[in-house]
This record gives C-alpha cells, structure tokens and sequence, in this order.
C-alpha cells in the first residue's frame, strides 16, 4: 500500500510532528484573522514555458467561506500561466515596525478556478468591490475576470518557534449549515452600513483598537466580521459561529452593547 501523497506546503521529516506550541498561540485562529484581514498577496503561479515559479502581486478579497478571490486581466502574465495549471499559492503577509520576519504571515495554496457569469459571479464581484471599491474602474473591462481559489492546505508562520501546518478546513468557514445566514448576508451589510454605521465603528474602535473613522462592514460570515476604513482593514471573530439571520442579529446588538460599555 503506498504512503499517502503529503499536502502540499506541509513538511514531512523536517519539522516535529506534534510539536509543543506556545500557549498563547492559537494556529487557527492567527490563520483565519491573516486570510479575512489582508488586502494584497503575493501570488505565485507556475511559468507556462519553463514551469518556473513566477511571484506577483494582486489585490485579494475573500469568499463567504473564506476562499481568495482575485481579480485579473487576461493581459497578465500570471492569467496566462493559471489558464494553462491553476495550481497556484497566495502569500499574506502583515507588517509593522522592525524584522518583516517577526511578523506573522499565511501561505495558502490551491487551485485558482475562473468564475462564470451568474449568480456566483454577482457575489463574487459584490465582496472584491466592498474591499476593493477602486476596482470597479476596470471591474466591467471584457479582458478582467474573477478567479477562487480551490484550496488545498495552507502554512502559517507566526514568529519565531511559530509554525503550523494547516488543511483547508482550519482556515474555511464551514458553510455547510448556515444557508440561512449565505442568503441573508448582503442584505445585512447593507442594512448595518446604512442604519447602523455608529454600531460597526464602534465595533472597530473599542472593540477592536483600531483608529477612530467612519469604518463599514465588508462582508460577515458564520465566524465573524469584515471592516474597511479607506485602506485599513480589520477583523471581528464571533465568539461562537453565526448560521441563523435571527442568531446575527442578536450577536451584533451583544457586541454593540459590549462596545458601548467601554
């Protein structure tokens, strides 16, 4: 019987199996926050001549499961390698004062699949331009299409004597059973940017210690919160998973209350 093929990107034989981690580090969660949180990756695609690996940069919004969404031209040398092998990698990296390594950073890989027109492509396009409102410029261009990444598994390093090897069910929402909340989802960002714009600042603000400003939701999900101020982002991880509209509701009062009594 042969030994099952390992997920790319993990790493048999050179890293402890099981290893202890530090108490305060939390793989998962850490993996989830880097991937709903960043606007901008590194994508690495495989040269469609030599099978090189070839980097560069794109803009990045997530799915309603957490899936990287990205928006490309076909005049792009990276469209052309994903139309020939969509095996693919997408590099999030936070930064901040000091050693760029002592931050923490998340390599997703997986297939980058094209979106057709239809329903998915409305949804899609909806939550890249709530992160990306710029984009709508070139959004309609006949030459620019949305891609999802199918993901595989992904690694996260943390720091230093912070690393985990992850599968795609550590960093995707299950999605699974919250229909209810997949439907209702635009209509709620719309109604708490509209009605309750005083609510997700607070959210951001006390909640969360960003800088003061006229923040808005991007998007939300059965684990939490996407917030936008211009080109900040933040993220608002639910203590318990949201799958009911009535359940958000509740939950979105309960931080607003929270924030408030700050």
């Amino acid at each position: 019987m042969s030994e099952a093929v390992p997920l790319p990107g993990t790493m048999p034989g050179r890293t402890p199996e099981n290893a202890p981690q530090p108490a305060d580090f939390d793989p998962v969660k850490l993996a989830k926050s880097l991937l709903r949180s960043i606007r901008a990756g590194t994508l690495a695609t495989l040269d469609r001549h030599t099978g090189h690996p070839f980097a560069s940069l794109v803009n990045v919004a997530t799915d309603l499961d957490g899936a990287p969404l990205i928006l490309v031209s076909k005049l792009a040398t990276h469209t052309a390698n994903l139309e020939v092998d969509g095996r693919a990698s997408l590099l999030f990296a936070a930064t901040g004062k000091g050693d760029p390594l002592a931050h923490p950073r998340l390599t997703v890989l997986g297939k980058l699949v094209p979106i057709p027109r239809g329903d998915d492509d409305a949804r899609v396009r909806r939550r890249f331009l709530a992160r990306h409102p710029k984009a709508e410029m070139y959004a309609g261009f006949a030459d620019f299409a949305f891609w999802r990444m199918d993901v595989a598994s992904a690694h996260l390093n943390g720091g230093f004597a912070r690393a985990a090897d992850l599968k795609a069910t550590d960093v995707l929402s299950d999605l699974g059973d919250a229909q209810e909340l997949v439907e209702a989802e635009a209509g709620a960002v719309e109604h708490m940017n509209a009605d309750h714009a005083e609510a997700v600042r607070l959210y951001a603000v006390k909640l969360l210690g960003e800088a003061d400003g006229a923040w808005r939701l991007t998007g939300l999900d059965p684990d939490g919160l996407d917030l936008a101020l211009g080109d900040r982002t933040a993220r608002l991880a639910f203590d318990e998973r949201v799958i009911e509209a009535g359940q958000l509701r509740k939950v979105l009062v309960a931080l607003a209350q929270q924030a408030r009594a700050i």
